[in-house]
C-alpha cells in the first residue's frame, strides 16, 4: 500500500466514510462529517498512521485532502 492509499484509508476511517469514497478532492467542512471535532480526530489518526507529529500551524492549515497529502509527504521526506 502506498502512502497516498494509506492516507485515503485514514481519511475514510477517521471521518466514517464508506470504503471507496473519493476523498482526493475533499475539503474541510465540505461534508458534515468533517467538522472541528472530526478534524482533531483526523489529525491524531494521521499522526498515528505515519508516526509523525503535526505542529499547530499545520493543523490549522490542513483544510483539504490535498494539503494533508502535502503535509505527510513533507514530514516523511
Amino acid at each position: 500500500m502506498t502512502d497516498i492509499d494509506k492516507l485515503r484509508r485514514v481519511f475514510r476511517t477517521a471521518l466514517n466514510l464508506p470504503d471507496g469514497y473519493d476523498v482526493d478532492g475533499l475539503e474541510y467542512r465540505a461534508i458534515d462529517k468533517w467538522d472541528s471535532l472530526a478534524h482533531m480526530t483526523l489529525v491524531a489518526a494521521i499522526e498515528d498512521a505515519f508516526d509523525i507529529m503535526i505542529d499547530t500551524q499545520d493543523v490549522i492549515d490542513m483544510s483539504s485532502f490535498g494539503k494533508a497529502k502535502e503535509l505527510v509527504e513533507r514530514c516523511l521526506a
